[in-house]
Formats: C-alpha cells, structure tokens, sequence
C-alpha cells in the first residue's frame, strides 16, 4: 500500500555509517546460515517458527524483486512491541497455578533469547477500570476520601511485579478510561466531561496514581489523558475534546507533574487515526505543547499515514501506536485475513509512519473473552486466551512475536527500498520494515500480501540473499 511508505520519504538523517559495498557480518549462533528466519503462514502450517533452511548473502544479480536495506538512513528509535495488560488481564493470569503462569509470563516477557520466547516489551495498563476489568472503579470512588491502589492491590500489581521480575526494564504506559464519577458532568462512571471546577483534583489523582505506583516499585514511563475521548459510549468512558484536553493539559496535569519531579511523559489523544487535527491542535498551543512528549492512536477509522500527518506537523514530537483488537470468533476463519492486516498496518505501517511502539489491545482473557464490565467488549479477542492451566496462543500473540523478539527497544529503523528488476522502485506485493537494534543486529520483516508464492532478494551492502515467502505469510529475517 502506497500509505505506508509515506514515513520513508523523509530521514531522520546520520546513523550507521556503513562502508562501500563489502561482505556482511560472517555467520554468528545460525549454524552455516548467515540469516535466521522466522515464519508465521497464514494457513498456521507454520506459527513464528525458525526456519531451518541457509541463507547466505552473495555477489551475484538475478530479476527478483529486492528489498533494499540502507542503514545509513535512519529514522525512529524504537520503544517497544506488546499488548494493554488490563484489570480483567491479570485476573484471569492470577487463577493459573503459579508455576504455569511463571511459565506463561517467562515466554511473553523474558529476553534471554530462547526460541520459545518473545520478548513483549512495552505494556499499556489501565488507570483505574477499563472496560476489560471485572468491575468498574477508581481509586478514590468517594469525593473527600483518600486515594487508595487498593483495588489493584489483589492481583493486578502482583502480576505486574512477576513480569517486571523478568523484564524489569519493560515500558509501561497508563490510560483511564474515566475520571471517578463524582468528578464527571453525569456522577456516571460512563460518558460525562469532566466538570471544570474539578481539574485540578484529577491532575492530583493522577500524580497520586504514578507516586502510588512509584511507591510499589513501579515507573509508569508515560500517561495517555484519556482513553478514546472521542467515544464516550464504553463502560467506563469520558468524552474530552480537544481544547478541554488542551487547557487540562497545560493548566493542570502538565504543571502538576512538573511540580511533583516527575519525569512521567504526557501523551494525547489515544484516539482514532480519522482525527489527526485532534492532537496537532494542541500542539499548536505552545503553553500546551511544552509538557507534551506526543501523540497516540488507534485505527479503527482513518489511515495509518495520518500518523506521518502528525509527525511532519510538529515533527520534535513523538508518535505511538497503542491499541488495535482482533474480533473474537474470527482465529479460526480468518487468522490469515487477520495476520495480513495487523502486519500491514498496525506492526509494518505504524513504523513506516514515525511509531515509537505497536500495540495490540487485551493481553489475556479466559475461554469466553473475559472479565469485562456490563457494556464492555465481549468480542475482543486476547493475544493468549487462559483456560485454567492452558494458554492458546491467537493470532495477536503472532503478530506481536515477529517484531518484539528482535526489535529490542533502542533499535533504530533503517531506510529500506523495494526494487524490480530494472533496479527501480515499485510498491505493493511485498510489505516491509527493517531496524538495526542495539546488538548491532539488521532485523527485516516482510509481509507478502499477494495470494501466491513471492521469491525475492533482500540486498545489504550490495550483496543479496534469495527467499520465498507463501502468498499471506510473514517472514523476519535477522543477521
């Protein structure tokens, strides 16, 4: 797709300076094989599994389509890959026998490189419920009382802890989905604005969220405003417009956080893709923009380009991607409809298009998508659904795999081109991205979105290496 590649046109500029054409790295822990390869087909014959096959670079031209890497050509320093790990997430991880979910969360979430590891490492949580939490609250329900994280005290911070014991460096974002009620226009956990008079006490109660979460050994990287503040039809919700997100901003959250020392970032919007004047708006206000790290989005309307709209409008400010669901019901028939779109847009076009992150929505959830509250999604599909002591691994889990595993946080994305025959550029067929991680590392992910097989070359430093992906499948390729 065209969109995609609209956040290569423009470099960050520097990088790698990689010499004239000359030999890549010799081979290191693949065997005679300079590339390892990952495979994920969309008919799940094959689910992000290392390939055994030789992939070595050689001097030598064919009429393939090549993709192109120059890592000379840099972009985006990179985050992190993973999932929202909600209320209604560490609750159903809390009822598996402690040593199978020990064995669970070292699979999603430890970095030591083995095969059956995938290295998750940026997570969003919820400030209070979302609307995947078995209940709804706050942590201070009662106007006048004292802020308590006493509701997430039972099991939530507890399997925040056992993950942060695996990966203590792991990144963690926090959205609310609502204020408490009694701070709202409706004293409803649902929908509502929050009243004016108010402001200043929820800034507090945010502040108090990250010292209180800082106190239980927990850094809270960055917070979102509001969670989709153009919906206000979830339980719970809040709508906030954008000048209300703009005064709230710079009169009262960004002041108080600053006062407090806290290095927390802000980010708007956490909306659809459909609105990106919504954050650029704010931006453009130089009282509001001075506390603002960037923006997040969803795409369940608009284009994933917009988020270079965002980039180039207020380009020393960062971009994420922080929430995309798969449809429960849907695994089974449509896994490989599934992995293409996801690949394409959410992991592939969000870091073509300036993303510090991707992520997937729900972590975990038992066998019939749940907890969630009454008006919550009950069709959302987790990338792992907990069935007592089982764990089934959903397409999300796939899709995440194929980018966190190698794009350790710190990796930089690097210029790549696809290429026909005749040396020029051509769009469509194959989708895909590549980084240098801090290893030092050349991390390739290719989506062929045709419906046939696709053999083509991957160029570095003038040499190729010639593979096939099946119609549908996604391929990483590391050396």
């Amino acid at each position: 797709m065209l969109a995609l590649l609209v956040g290569s046109l423009a470099s960050c500029g520097g990088g790698d300076s990689d010499p004239t054409p000359a030999p890549p790295p010799p081979p290191s822990g693949n065997g005679t094989s300079q590339v390892a390869f990952w495979l994920t087909n969309p008919d799940k014959s094959v689910l992000f599994k290392k390939q055994n096959v030789t992939l070595n670079f050689k001097a030598e031209t064919n009429n393939n389509l090549t993709i192109e890497l120059d890592t000379t050509q840099t972009y985006q320093t990179v985050d992190g890959f993973g999932y929202t790990l909600t209320t209604g997430s560490a609750y159903v991880l809390n009822q598996m026998a402690s040593a199978s979910r020990a064995d669970l969360l070292k699979e999603l979430f430890a970095v030591d490189g083995e095969e059956n590891t995938i290295g998750v490492s940026y997570l969003r949580l919820n400030v209070g419920a979302s609307d995947l939490s078995p209940t709804v609250y706050s942590y201070q329900d009662v106007m006048g009382t004292a802020f308590s994280l006493a509701p997430d005290q039972a099991y939530y911070i507890p399997v925040l802890k056992e993950i942060l014991a695996i990966n203590p460096n792991i990144k963690l974002l926090a959205s609310p989905w609502s204020p408490p009620a009694w701070m709202k226009t409706n004293n409803s956990p649902k929908g509502g604005s929050l009243k004016p008079e108010f402001y200043d006490d929820y800034a507090e109660y945010l502040v108090n969220y990250i010292q209180s979460m800082k106190a239980a050994g927990i850094t809270i990287d960055a917070i979102t405003i509001q969670n989709e503040p153009l919906h206000d039809g979830n339980n719970p919700s809040m709508y906030m417009s954008a000048q209300d997100q703009a005064n709230f901003v710079k009169n009262n959250i960004g002041p108080a956080l600053r006062v407090a020392n806290l290095a927390t970032k802000i980010i708007l919007y956490d909306h659809n893709l459909d609105k990106p004047e919504y954050p650029i708006s704010i931006m453009n206000d130089p009282e509001a923009k001075q506390y603002v790290d960037g923006s997040a989005f969803h795409l369940y309307a608009g284009n994933i380009s917009d988020m270079t709209t965002v980039h180039n409008a207020h380009p020393d400010k960062n971009v994420y991607f922080t929430e995309q669901w798969v449809g429960a019901g849907e695994d089974d028939k449509n896994f490989g409809s599934n992995l293409k779109w996801h690949m394409t847009n959410v992991i592939i076009g969000s870091m073509r298009n300036w993303s510090k992150n991707a992520l997937e929505w729900n972590l975990t959830a038992d066998q019939n998508n749940r907890p969630y509250t009454d008006g919550g999604c009950n069709t959302c599909l987790p990338a792992v659904t907990v069935s007592g002591n089982n764990a089934t691994r959903n397409v999300a889990y796939y899709i995440i795999a194929h980018a966190s595993k190698f794009v350790r946080p710190g990796s930089v994305r690097v210029k790549t081109t696809l290429l026909n025959a005749q040396n020029t550029e051509t769009f469509n067929t194959l989708q895909h991205v590549a980084f240098k991680n801090p290893a030092g590392k050349k991390v390739l992910l290719v989506l062929n979105e045709t419906g046939s097989d696709q053999t083509f070359n991957i160029r570095y430093r003038g040499q190729i290496v010639s593979t096939t992906l099946r119609g549908g499948a996604t391929g990483t390729y590391v050396w």
